[in-house]
């Protein structure tokens, strides 16, 4: 199948290719955790690239739960004229612009100060860098029926935008995938023990988020096809999720895979699991694919024209391109001309694996912070100090975080 045929999404709305640029955490949010100029610049390269959907980064639907202390948020109206703007810039050039909406639980950083909430009390394993993380407290029920509002709420706010559709992120280890994982969801409740109780939450988010826009507007989920952690969630419960999912009225199902503890998505996995180099879940994602009545998309790795024609050929309907389109943002226009391009950075081989993530994600966030000036991306950058860097930034970013939460 070419890459470049429409898909017709389940509501009646159209994307005009079958590339969509993934959600990558941008951390370039203003002072009020609004859009900045910065952000706006970096979906305007994206919007001249011809991708057929754009995918922000992490849009938190509470400021008091961020991913990172340059977070986005969108929970009320104070800054829709910001979030106007950006939804204006992503679709100038044709795409569909769907805001990733998302909790951390208990992926929250403990320098920020705030109380990280989670299915149940169980830290993060990763040595000596669990000490980044927040203690988590295990979420009450009025905790539950507060971020099932909030998803509602923000989903509402992105349509008013002018937004094209939300993408829930169910994957990577934040709030909703923790449910899902027997590894973090040790609940005795309704929210817990069996599978469909683990699932109820993301269930519950989906139905809530559907009621709350009008049909025409598009609602996605990013799943994990596995979180590559023994005793996880596996690609059977993946399985089982989607055919629930398969009863609400979904437009797009993106799979990808892994956590903090395990990131797969950057092509390391705890359990040994040999991944491939691009499309990392592929076969996987083949084979929940077959079960899904939604179009599915897999992202993870993928940065030749060759892998997505692979991609859509084994069913998958669309494939989704990170890091590559961070180091060519006009990646899916040069392929339309004919040009070969396979943007990569070099790979960091760090013997501390949580050590090496980071720098991989600094590397990844150093290109969008080029692009957000201005600047061509470099990804000959030295991993180390793009690290540097990157926690620096992220120590001020975290110091007016807190000055601001204080007010």
């Amino acid at each position: 199948m070419s890459p470049f045929q429409t898909l017709n999404l389940p509501n009646g709305q159209t994307i005009g290719n079958r590339i969509a640029k993934a959600a990558m955490e941008e951390n370039l949010a203003d002072r009020q955790q609004a859009p900045s100029d910065a952000l706006l610049r970096l979906y305007q390269a994206w919007a001249e690239g011809e991708a057929g959907l754009l995918l922000t980064g992490n849009v938190m639907i509470d400021r008091r739960a961020m991913t990172g202390p340059g977070g986005v948020v969108l929970e009320d109206e104070r800054h829709l004229e910001r979030f106007r703007q950006w939804a204006t810039i992503g679709r100038a050039g044709g795409a569909q612009f769907w805001v990733q909406l998302n909790h951390p639980g208990r992926q929250t950083m403990a320098n920020l100060g705030q109380q990280a909430l989670a299915p149940s009390a169980v830290a993060l394993d990763m040595g000596s860098f669990s000490k980044m993380f927040a203690e988590p407290k295990p979420m009450s029920q009025s905790d539950i029926d507060e971020v099932i509002q909030r998803f509602a709420t923000s989903a509402a706010l992105a349509e008013k935008a002018g937004f094209t559709g939300v993408q829930i992120h169910a994957a990577h280890g934040y709030l909703l995938s923790q449910f899902l994982s027997p590894l973090t969801n040790r609940r005795t409740d309704q929210w817990g023990g069996s599978l469909e109780n683990r699932a109820r939450l993301l269930l519950e988010v989906v139905s809530a988020v559907r009621k709350a826009v009008s049909p025409q507007f598009c609602v996605a989920v990013k799943l994990n096809s596995a979180d590559f952690q023994r005793g996880g969630f596996d690609a059977d419960d993946a399985k089982q999720v989607i055919q629930w999912l398969n009863e609400q009225p979904l437009d797009l199902l993106e799979l990808s895979g892994g956590s903090y503890e395990a990131p797969a998505m950057q092509g390391e996995a705890r359990d040994g699991r040999t991944l491939a180099r691009e499309a990392y879940f592929l076969e996987m994602a083949g084979e929940l694919a077959s079960v899904a009545r939604m179009p599915v998309m897999v992202t993870g790795g993928i940065r030749r024209l060759a892998i997505v024609e692979q991609v859509l050929d084994s069913g998958i309907a669309m494939a989704g391109i990170g890091t590559a389109m961070a180091v060519e943002p006009h990646l899916v226009k040069h392929w339309r001309e004919g040009k070969n391009s396979h943007p990569q950075l070099p790979p960091i081989l760090w013997k501390r694996k949580p050590l090496a993530a980071l720098a991989t994600m600094a590397v990844v966030k150093f290109q969008l912070h080029r692009l957000s000036r201005g600047h061509q991306p470099r990804p000959q950058v030295s991993a180390l100090w793009a690290l540097i860097r990157d926690q620096l930034y992220i120590a001020k970013r975290t110091r007016q975080y807190k000055q601001a939460m204080a007010k």
